[in-house]
C-alpha cells in the first residue's frame, strides 16, 4: 500500500486521543495586500460552518476517484491504549496491494498528491477556517511532495485566492516545509514569463513565473521568521531583480491580462514592476538591510528602477549600495547575471551589465574572467552607446588582471577603432585598456603593432577632453619605449609628426597635460636622438626648441607651418601664443632656406 498516502494522515490517528471538541487552531492572519473579494464575501456569509471532521470526510469521497480505496478490519487485540477507531480514516487502505511500511509510494498514491491539493483548496474557498488537522495535513504535504503541492496550487490559483494564501500561510509556518517548497518557488520565478513542470498526475500546464512572486509577497507577511528565508535570500532577491529588469522591459499580452485580474482582485499595483519592487523592499527589511533600503530611497533609486531608459543607472546605483556591506550578495547577483548573460541575447541586459561591472573588480576573476570577456565583447561594436560604454568597463578592470593578458590582447583592433569614436568616455576607457596592457612585464611592441597603436594616438593630443589627452600622451611614450628595434624605422615618421603638438601643448593651461607633454617631448628627442634638442628642452624656450626641430628636418618646414594654423583658433590663450611663436619661427627658417638657395643657385 501507499506508505507515503498512510504517512500523510498518521496525524489523524494520534488526534484521537485528543478531545474531540478542542478549539481549533488559530487562523493565520490574512496578508492585507489580498482583499476579500465580494463573492468571497458573500459565500462566506451564507455558508454553514462544517465541524472539521464533516469536511474531512466529504475530501475524502473526493480522493477515492483518484486512489481505488478498500477497508480493511480493524484487529480487536489492538494496541494497547489505542482509542476507538474513527469511522473511515484509520480504515482506509490504498491499492495496489503494497506494504504501509515500505517507504518507496505507490505510483497511485503519488499521483494523489495533485487531487488532495485542488480538494483541500477547494473546501477551503468554502470556509477559510483552517483546524489544527488540517493545518497539520498541508505542512506534511508540503514536505512530502513540495513540487506537486507548488506547482498544483500555484495552478489552480495563481492569483493567489484567500483560499490559496491560507495555504500559503501555513506551509510558511513551519520551517521544514519552507525549506523544502522555496526551491521549486524560485524555479518558477526564475523562469519568465512562463514555467512548465509536469508534476506526478501529469500536469504540464504553464505556471505564470509572477505568481510565484504574488506567493512569496504572501509569504514574508507571515509572522515567523524562518532560516529558509535567509538561507535562499540571495536566489530570491536575484529573482525578484530579474522581475523588474523583465517586466519594465518586456510585458507579453498573456502575462498582462493575468496581471490585470490579479490586480483588479487585490488592488495591487496596475504594473507588476512595481509589485516587484514592493517585494524586493519586503525583503530588504526582513533581512533587516534597512541601511541599503534608505540609500536607494534617499537618491530615489526605486522610481528610477522602474523606468525602462534610467533603469540602468538605478541598477549600478542598488550595486554601490550594496557592495559596502553586502557582498556576498552581490557576488551571488553576480554569478547569476553572468550565467544568463552567457550566449543569451536579452532584453535586459544592459541593467545586468550594469551591476555587473559595478561589483567586477570584487569578484575572482580568474574563474569567472573568460565568461565575462565573452560577455563584453560582444557589445563593444553595440549602436546602443550605453552598452559600449559599460562593456569597456568591464573591459578596463579585466585588463588589470594578469591571467586575462593573453586573451584581452585579441579585441585590440576594436580597441584601436573605438580610439576614434566620437564618445569621449569610450575613447578614454579604451585608452585605459591599453595602458593596462602595456604594464605587463617583458612587454614589446612588434613592428607592426607599434605603428598601428602609435598614429591614432598622435590625433587624441589635441582632443576636447583633457584626460583623453594626457592617456594618449603617455601611452605615446609607452609605445616609443616598447616597440622592437627593428620597429624603430617603422616609428619615426610618427614619432617627428608628434613633435609639433608635443611642443605646443608643453604650454597648455592644464598642468597635466603640459607635463605629459613634456615627457614625452624628451622621450621623442631621445628617440629620435636628436642631441641639440635634448640640450634646448630644458630651457622651454619655444624659439629654439623650433629651430632645433627644423633644422633636423627641414623638408617638414611647410608641413609643420600648416599643422600649427589650427591652435591659432584655440580655446586657450597660452596655446594661441605659442602658436604665434613657432609660425614665426618657421617663417624666419623658411625665408633664410630661400635667401640660402637664392645666393647659391647650385
Amino acid at each position: 500500500m501507499a506508505g507515503r498516502f498512510f504517512r500523510l494522515f498518521r496525524v489523524f490517528r494520534r488526534n484521537r486521543k485528543t478531545d474531540p471538541g478542542a478549539a481549533p487552531a488559530e487562523h493565520p492572519e490574512e496578508p492585507e495586500q489580498f482583499q476579500q473579494g465580494q463573492d468571497d464575501a458573500a459565500m462566506d456569509g451564507t455558508q454553514e460552518q462544517e465541524p472539521a471532521h464533516g469536511r474531512f470526510h466529504k475530501m475524502l469521497k473526493r480522493f477515492r476517484q483518484f486512489l481505488p480505496i478498500r477497508r480493511r478490519k480493524i484487529s480487536p487485540m489492538g494496541t494497547e491504549g489505542t482509542a476507538e477507531p474513527d469511522s473511515g480514516l484509520t480504515e482506509l487502505q490504498a491499492e495496489p496491494d503494497v506494504s504501509p511500511d515500505s517507504a518507496v509510494p505507490s505510483q497511485d498514491s503519488d499521483a494523489a498528491v495533485p487531487a488532495i491539493v485542488r480538494s483541500i483548496h477547494q473546501s477551503l474557498m468554502c470556509s477559510v477556517m483552517v483546524d489544527a488537522r488540517l493545518a497539520t495535513n498541508i505542512v506534511r504535504l508540503a514536505e512530502e511532495h513540495p513540487d506537486d503541492v507548488v506547482l498544483t496550487l500555484l495552478r489552480c490559483a495563481p492569483s493567489c485566492d484567500r483560499a490559496a494564501a491560507v495555504m500559503w500561510q501555513t506551509i510558511a509556518s513551519s520551517g521544514p516545509a519552507m525549506e523544502k517548497v522555496l526551491p521549486t518557488l524560485l524555479h518558477v520565478m526564475e523562469n519568465w514569463p512562463l514555467c512548465s513542470i509536469c508534476t506526478s498526475d501529469e500536469d504540464n500546464k504553464d505556471v505564470f513565473a509572477l505568481a510565484a512572486t504574488l506567493v512569496l509577497r504572501v509569504i514574508m507577511q507571515v509572522p515567523q521568521r524562518h532560516e529558509a528565508i535567509m538561507h535562499y535570500s540571495d536566489s530570491l532577491f536575484t529573482a525578484l531583480l530579474l522581475h523588474i529588469f523583465t517586466t519594465t522591459q518586456l510585458m507579453p499580452a498573456e502575462v498582462n491580462n493575468f496581471w490585470r485580474e490579479c490586480q483588479e482582485q487585490h488592488h495591487l499595483p496596475k504594473k507588476p514592476n512595481r509589485f516587484a519592487v514592493q517585494a524586493m523592499k519586503a525583503l530588504l527589511c526582513f533581512l533587516h538591510y534597512d541601511n541599503e533600503l534608505m540609500a536607494m530611497e534617499r537618491k530615489c533609486g526605486w522610481e528610477t528602477l522602474l523606468r525602462a531608459d534610467t533603469q540602468h543607472y538605478a541598477v549600478g546605483l542598488l550595486a554601490r549600495v550594496m557592495r559596502r556591506d553586502l557582498m556576498p550578495l552581490c557576488y551571488h547577483v553576480a554569478h547569476q547575471f553572468i550565467r544568463r548573460l552567457i550566449g543569451e541575447e536579452a532584453r535586459w541586459d544592459l541593467s545586468s551589465l550594469a551591476f555587473l561591472v559595478e561589483v567586477l573588480d570584487c569578484l575572482n576573476l580568474s574563474d569567472c574572467g573568460y565568461c565575462v570577456l565573452e560577455i563584453t565583447s560582444k557589445h563593444l561594436q553595440s549602436e546602443c552607446r550605453q552598452r559600449r560604454r559599460l562593456a569597456l568597463r568591464g573591459l578596463v578592470v579585466l585588463s588589470k588582471e594578469p591571467s586575462m593578458a593573453r586573451p584581452i590582447r585579441s579585441l585590440c583592433r576594436s580597441f584601436l577603432q573605438l580610439l576614434s569614436d566620437a564618445d569621449g568616455e569610450v575613447v578614454s576607457m579604451s585608452l585605459s585598456v591599453f595602458t593596462n596592457m602595456l604594464k605587463r612585464k617583458h612587454l614589446r611592441l612588434s613592428r607592426t603593432a607599434a605603428p598601428k597603436l602609435a598614429e591614432p594616438l598622435v590625433l587624441l593630443f589635441d582632443h576636447d577632453k583633457s584626460h583623453v589627452q594626457v592617456l594618449s600622451i603617455h601611452l605615446f611614450c609607452k609605445a616609443m619605449n616598447l616597440v622592437v628595434e627593428e620597429g624603430k624605422k617603422a616609428m619615426e615618421g610618427i614619432v617627428k609628426q608628434s613633435l609639433l603638438p608635443l611642443i605646443l601643448h608643453c604650454h597648455d593651461e592644464n598642468l597635466r597635460v603640459a607635463d605629459a607633454s613634456r615627457e614625452t617631448l624628451h622621450c621623442a628627442a631621445t628617440f629620435l636622438k636628436n642631441t641639440e634638442l635634448l640640450c634646448v628642452l630644458p630651457t622651454e624656450d619655444l624659439s629654439k626648441i623650433a629651430e632645433c626641430v627644423l633644422a633636423q628636418d627641414r623638408n617638414r618646414a611647410a608641413e609643420h607651418l600648416s599643422r600649427a594654423l589650427p591652435y591659432l583658433d584655440s580655446p586657450q590663450e597660452s596655446l594661441r601664443e605659442a602658436a604665434v611663436s613657432f609660425i614665426g619661427t618657421v617663417g624666419m627658417f623658411m625665408n633664410k632656406g630661400a635667401q640660402g638657395r637664392a645666393a647659391d643657385p647650385q
